[in-house]
């Protein structure tokens, strides 16, 4: 047995005896050799996939890697448990997770994984394509009209190049998924400020009505 295991196994030891309720220590001999098989299996895998694969067996056995889910800033919009900070997760989990329903809202999704978790701010439409066959959905029927409308409901802008980028407004609605009442709150929000916007900008100047010439 090595320094490390005998080290780890006195300190669990000594941790078991001063709790108020000892329990069994593990078998550290037994643990030892599952780990070796472990790590004999994981270095079969491509190095690019491992954390995938950690990700994938910690959520089938339903252990908690200590990720933190981050929460938006701005409570307003509804964003909150966001997005996991673990950036190995899948394109196929987190469409899982966000549950979209429609087209529009996979490409939001899919626009948003692209952004946080391939560091690709500026995408077109086959990038969003390719990702979605990557997560394993369901081919869009035109690809290029989700996009557009996607971008007609303000969830995406043009950018350079023809490229497309997710705007605030679709960030914050694809950190609300799956909670339908936070997406909602999302787009109520924003809708109300770009109409406060677009009445300010329609506000016509103060103009001085023209004096009438005295009748001598």
């Amino acid at each position: 047995m090595s320094e490390h295991t005998h080290t780890a196994q006195e300190a669990a030891q000594r941790a078991n005896a001063e709790s108020p309720n000892p329990v069994k220590p593990p078998d550290f001999d037994a643990l030892t050799t599952i780990l070796t098989e472990i790590l004999a299996v994981f270095k079969k895998a491509p190095p690019e996939s491992r954390k995938t694969l950690l990700t994938t067996v910690a959520t089938f056995f339903g252990i908690d890697l200590g990720v933190q889910a981050a929460t938006h800033p701005d409570s307003k919009t509804g964003g909150r448990n966001a997005f996991s900070e673990d950036r190995s997760i899948s394109p196929k989990e987190f469409l899982r997770q966000k549950q979209p329903r429609t087209d529009v809202e996979r490409v939001v999704c899919l626009a948003y994984y692209l952004t946080h978790y391939r560091d690709t701010p500026h995408f077109k439409t086959l990038d969003i394509s390719q990702l979605n066959t990557e997560a394993a959905q369901i081919k869009f029927a035109n690809p290029a009209v989700a996009v557009n409308n996607s971008a007609m409901y303000g969830y995406l802008s043009a950018t350079t190049k023809g490229n497309k980028q997710i705007t605030a407004m679709g960030e914050s609605f694809a950190e609300a998924l799956p909670d339908r009442e936070a997406a909602r709150q999302v787009i109520s929000t924003f809708r109300k400020r770009r109409r406060r916007k677009r009445d300010k900008n329609e506000e016509p100047e103060n103009v001085a009505p023209p004096q009438q010439s005295r009748v001598s």
